[in-house]
């Protein structure tokens, strides 16, 4: 079984604080917290990747460019997501 010290972030966390460190808007003792996580968790460091990627590709899409099924399917997803965290 591993330990955990009590400062150190559990990977779900990481993908909870994703959004906040790429828009620079995670407070510094998080950040640290965050950056510390990263460089010893290859999986959490892939999906940060991953993310940037996601992030840049899809800045260059036009509402037009997505299907109208597949933003339905979106949307539905997101609301899904939304509504197991209310």
């Amino acid at each position: 079984m591993i330990l955990r010290r009590r400062r150190e972030i559990p990977c779900r966390e990481v993908v909870e604080l994703i959004s906040d460190h790429i828009e620079g808007t995670l407070p510094r003792a998080s950040r640290r917290r965050l950056e510390t996580h990263l460089a010893g968790c290859p999986h959490c460091s892939e999906y940060l990747r991953q993310m940037r990627a996601t992030i840049e590709l899809t800045g260059r899409l036009a509402l037009s460019d997505v299907p109208p099924e597949v933003r339905e399917e979106l949307t539905g997803l997101y609301r899904r997501w939304r509504a197991q965290g209310a």
